[in-house]
């Protein structure tokens, strides 16, 4: 490939994340080649990195997505302020867009609060967790804690976490999420479950943290905005919380879910 560049990690997706940071692009804007899928060997031992060759897309396609989400929210608030009937529909309809889409889960925990996790719930939890992976013929360690806040942290470990994980991260918190179903069927109060393998939630709150300074230098300098491409309300709220201290730049979401993105732009 041309003008291309070659990035390895533990896994494909990792991979790609990282040359979106490295080429200052988004997902929409970017090519590769799967040079080597990488593997995780047994007990670490003769692990291979995925390896990818990848590139920008041309120019011109950028430039075009990049101004479509600026015409909306100008216009929409230029005509609020001069008729007084729809400014008071906008005013009504924005603080319901903000409460749907980056604080629901975080501001749902902080409403309620964690119930002592009872020891039914944990052996519930982990029963469905184990019979899940004996379906998709895993063998799989499942290690339980609670953490600081109350809530039940569920570890599991074994080989090809990486089908577990899946894309970005949508299969493990599929699976969290009927976990949370499941132990809040076997207690009184709000119980709260965290699923993790191979510290994939850290790796990637980092990865999108790098990718988020990254974009918005990117805007800074092309005086641009950028749309990400589409993230869970978890993901957005990672990216808004690492450039919410920013003078320069601002950020809010535009879409309806599951495609719902994050927009960075230029503080005016």
């Amino acid at each position: 490939m041309n003008g291309s560049i070659r990035v390895s990690a533990k896994t494909v997706d990792d991979a790609i994340t990282e040359a979106m940071i490295q080429l200052g692009v988004t997902s929409d804007r970017l090519e590769y080649e799967v040079i080597e899928k990488g593997s995780s060997g047994f007990l670490g031992i003769g692990m291979k990195q995925a390896v990818i060759e990848a590139r920008r897309k041309p120019e011109p396609e950028p430039e075009v997505v990049e101004e479509e989400p600026v015409a909306p929210v100008e216009e929409v608030r230029e005509e609020k302020e001069p008729a007084e009937p729809v400014k008071e529909k906008v005013k009504e309809e924005t603080p319901v867009v903000e409460k749907k889409e980056e604080k629901p889960a975080e501001e749902q925990n902080k409403a309620r609060e964690l119930a002592e996790v009872q020891p039914q719930t944990v052996e519930a939890v982990k029963t469905f967790l184990a019979d899940t992976m004996k379906a998709m013929n895993m063998e799989v360690e499942i290690e339980t804690s609670i953490d600081e806040d109350g809530a039940l942290c569920a570890d599991l470990c074994g080989e090809h976490m990486g089908i577990l994980i899946g894309k970005r991260g949508q299969t493990l918190d599929s699976l969290q999420y009927l976990a949370n179903r499941v132990a809040n069927k076997h207690q009184d109060g709000y119980v709260r479950v965290k699923l993790d393998t191979e510290n994939y939630r850290a790796r990637r709150e980092e990865t999108l943290k790098h990718l988020a300074k990254n974009i918005a230098h990117k805007v800074k300098r092309n005086r641009r905005p950028v749309a990400l491409e589409p993230m869970n309300p978890y993901e957005r709220r990672i990216i808004h919380s690492a450039l919410q201290s920013d003078p320069y730049v601002t950020t809010h979401s535009e879409g309806e879910e599951p495609y719902r993105k994050v927009v960075i732009t230029l503080k005016r």
